[in-house]
């Protein structure tokens, strides 16, 4: 008799009240339970070497689901950018804005007005055993500030040293074109030029400022080209170091000082290049020409610009005559320290307390000193009530106080005698 039954009503019966297995059902289910188990160990899925592969299996398998996961975790978290790495292209966010400082508007005002000067000269080439001739090539550049447009010209503000010598003149525009120039005047004392070009391509005029108003410590803006035209309108900004400064400078290479330039001092950087160049304040006006720079290794952020205020005259009679149409006496001069005690003493028979003033050196024919019986070693210590220390003291109030025209009063000691003076300065290119 069977202890098993198919039908569900003697199942629930079975569990329900157990009945005792026979010995020999009992030992069927050994033998079957014992094959089961040979089985399993022939497919590796028994004992404790199967439970540890299996196991392996698994860790490896989640580890990999998770690595594939990470991805798309970490990119849902807070604060981070869905990249796609797949086919389709790297979306990235991005917010583009657009800042605009005074600087950034003062340099969109006036940058255009700036353009590049090229120096070409003459050069004598030729060799032993051919004849020479004469070819151009470029020997310097500089830069320049268009400052006003006159019917079909435009005309451009510069240093003298920049043009000095040139046999062409070029001038670079904002957007690379290219325009002969022409000189229409240029004063040495000054350092200041004036030259000018085809107005069609010009966009911008500069807008002059008042240089008188500045303050130490403003914010000012250097444009120009540093280094040549590879550098085309650099901007450089710095602030007003001090105003009113006198540089002495040498204008004949002789290594003597022959005038002092009045320049605005700045720490904006201003390189070879920049010269001719725009200072400009923050409301984008030109207030300067960058003229020059103290260059030594032990020196560092001393630029200086001539001061617009002092170059609007110059530029102005630059456009009417070509040249600075300035006062003379008719004299050669020197510093009385240039000249040895021994001669003081013996030739010019000095008082012992006079140390400082100008001595005449020549007197020119026909000249407004000659005229007012102006002699050779005369020595000038007065004019116009003014001491005179030194020649450059002498220039200044000739070329700053006086005109043509004007009348000049002189003290001078001559022969150890002071002489009081008066002549009518005219016009020349000499003292």
């Amino acid at each position: 008799m069977s202890y098993f039954q198919d039908d569900d009503k003697n199942s629930d019966f079975l569990k329900n009240d157990e009945v005792p297995k026979s010995p020999l059902q009992e030992r069927l289910e050994r033998e079957e339970q014992e094959m089961q188990t040979k089985r399993m160990k022939k497919k590796g899925g028994g004992g404790k070497g199967g439970y540890f592969f299996s196991g392996l299996v698994g860790v490896i398998i989640g580890a990999l689901l998770v690595w594939l996961m990470l991805p798309g975790l970490v990119n849902q978290m807070p604060g981070t950018t869905t990249s796609n790495t797949g086919k389709n292209n790297t979306t990235i966010n991005q917010v583009a804005t657009e800042v605009t400082t005074d600087v950034t508007t003062a340099v969109e005002k006036a940058s255009q007005a700036v353009v590049g000067i090229t120096n070409i000269q003459e050069v004598t080439s030729g060799g032993f055993w051919s004849p020479p001739s004469k070819t151009t090539k470029e020997a310097g550049s500089g830069s320049g500030v268009v400052y006003k447009i006159e019917g079909d010209k435009a005309f451009i503000i510069t240093n003298n040293h920049v043009i000095e010598g040139a046999k062409q003149l070029e001038v670079t525009m904002p957007d690379g074109t290219k325009e002969p120039a022409q000189l229409v005047g240029h004063d040495v004392w000054t350092d200041l030029a004036v030259i000018s070009i085809n107005s069609k391509n010009v966009k911008t005029v500069a807008t002059f400022g008042n240089s008188d108003v500045l303050k130490q410590g403003e914010t000012v803006i250097a444009i120009g080209n540093p280094l040549g035209l590879d550098f085309y309108g650099s901007v450089t900004t710095g602030v007003v170091s001090g105003k009113d400064r006198s540089v002495p400078v040498d204008l004949n290479g002789d290594g003597t000082e022959d005038w002092q330039q009045e320049v605005l001092q700045t720490d904006a950087a201003i390189n070879p290049g920049n010269s001719g160049g725009a200072l400009v304040n923050l409301a984008g006006e030109l207030v300067g020409i960058n003229s020059m720079k103290i260059a030594e290794s032990s020196v560092e952020g001393l630029g200086f610009s001539i001061p617009i205020n002092s170059a609007i005259p110059i530029i102005e009679e630059l456009e009417k005559n070509g040249e600075m149409k300035r006062p003379t006496m008719g004299v050669s001069l020197a510093d009385l320290t240039d000249v040895p005690s021994f001669y003081q003493q013996q030739t010019l028979k000095l008082p012992a307390e006079v140390t400082t003033g100008v001595v005449v050196t020549d007197v020119m024919n026909n000249s407004p000193a000659s005229k007012a019986g102006v002699q050779q070693y005369d020595v000038i210590v007065e004019m116009d009530g003014q001491k005179i220390e030194t020649t450059i003291d002498l220039r200044k109030h000739l070329y700053n106080d006086k005109k043509i025209g004007d009348k000049l009063t002189l003290k001078v000691y001559r022969q150890g005698k002071l002489v009081e003076l008066s002549l009518t300065l005219t016009n020349g290119n000499t003292l």
